[in-house]
């Protein structure tokens, strides 16, 4: 007989007891596992082209410009059309990526490794607010973005770590900015700062030119997103952690991809769960409403899966003002996810809560049993390619993907 409590308690401790350190900037080709010139990774669950929502397609177009394999969006679409381009989650990269989540590659990734059970995740760089890649913008100003990125910021980003002692320690970053009002996943203002300063003194060490090292850091601290990426390469690798235990209901994947949301089971292999992504429910840039908005998207629920995001809202009551609600929608949100997770994080603590650990480790069982689907922060992206962000938000998954999870886990494990 399967004992369910015991490998729910190896799997969470796994998940909790991971130490993922920022240790480096590489390009994709040369350090993703089966990353080729002719893969484009992207959020969620697998997905064709026929079914790609507008952002995810939009992004997919400006990643083919971006690497020289297509001129314009024609082009672009001609070559996935014809069969020449091939299309694959990040998450069965080892990788993951915010909103759209297309990764190609020459493009420069975070590389984080938890060092307490040896696995890796990668992440892409984080290109700031406005007009991105990520919500399927391909116009030259945002190619032209990327390229800056790639070839000046990244390099930058890559020696200076590389010149550092201990590398850069996301779990102790994590749960610093939590106590600073972040909750690590829409708002991480705090850790951005965090992550800029240790960077600044490692980057000045590395840079001569004192205007590239200017532009660099003025870029790193402006975007309060910075650090957003390898903070979710951080969440995957602690849940990579936590997968593969024979026995366990907790979710160690959460996804998106813009028309599917996709959940992985920890006992249940790589197979996924999913059903059709809803629209978040939140407040709208001015001359946006829920009518322009696309389906949820991105890898970014990596960290409520991990014990943070909407997960850790009590931590961050002024995330209200950009999602919409009211301080005790954020404490209540918070308390409520503690009745469908397995524990509470050793290292990831509330302040107002008396730190208490943060909910982590989602158990499909309590999920079901309780009808309480996971919370989740979210930006939301214009449904259709180019337009950007439109709004930001909170959205549940599908109650049927945990459902038709746990009949799973039941026929597997013999329990019908």
């Amino acid at each position: 007989m399967v004992k369910i409590d015991t490998a729910n308690e190896t799997a969470v401790s796994r998940m909790m007891e991971a130490r993922p350190i920022l240790t480096g900037v590489a390009t994709a080709r040369d350090v993703i596992p089966g990353m080729r010139d002719n893969l484009l990774l992207h959020a969620g669950p697998p997905i064709e082209w026929a079914r790609m929502s507008g952002p995810l397609r939009g992004a997919v177009i400006g990643a083919l410009i971006f690497e020289g394999l297509a001129q314009d969006e024609a082009s672009a679409v001609a070559m996935v059309e014809a069969g020449e381009v091939d299309f694959a989650p990040c998450h069965h990269h080892q990788s993951v990526g915010p909103m759209a989540g297309v990764t190609s590659a020459s493009m420069k990734v975070y590389v984080v490794e938890n060092i307490t059970h040896g696995n890796k995740a990668y992440s892409n760089l984080n290109e700031g607010y406005g007009k991105v890649l990520r919500y399927g913008a391909y116009s030259d100003e945002v190619i032209n973005k990327l390229r800056w990125m790639n070839e000046t910021m990244g390099p930058i980003v890559a020696e200076a770590l590389a010149q550092s002692e201990d590398s850069l320690d996301v779990r102790a970053l994590l749960s610093e900015s939590l106590h600073m009002g972040d909750e690590g996943h829409n708002r991480n203002k705090a850790g951005s700062i965090i992550f800029t300063v240790r960077l600044a003194p490692l980057i000045a060490g590395v840079v001569d030119d004192k205007d590239v090292e200017a532009e660099v850091l003025k870029f790193l601290g402006d975007n309060a997103l910075s650090v957003l990426n390898p903070v979710m390469a951080a969440c995957k690798a602690m849940a990579d952690a936590a997968h593969g235990v024979e026995g366990s209901t907790l979710v160690t994947t959460m996804a998106r991809n813009g028309t599917d949301f996709g959940v992985r089971v920890s006992g249940l292999g790589e197979r996924w769960f999913t059903a059709p992504a809803e629209v978040p429910d939140g407040l709208y840039f001015p001359g946006f409403s829920s009518e322009d908005a696309n389906a949820d998207i991105g890898d970014s629920t990596i960290t409520e899966t991990a014990g943070i995001g909407a997960f850790a809202m009590a931590a961050a009551p002024a995330i209200v003002t950009f999602i919409s609600g009211t301080p005790q929608d954020a404490l209540n949100a918070t308390l409520e996810m503690y009745e469908i997770t397995a524990a509470e994080h050793t290292h990831f603590t509330i302040p107002v809560l008396d730190f208490r650990g943060t909910p982590t480790g989602i158990d499909i069982r309590k999920v079901v049993e309780l009808g309480i689907a996971p919370r989740v922060n979210t930006g939301i992206a214009h449904k259709e390619a180019g337009v950007g962000q439109v709004g930001a938000g909170l959205v549940r998954p599908p109650m049927a993907i945990f459902e038709e999870a746990l009949v799973a886990f039941a026929e597997k494990y013999g329990l019908v």
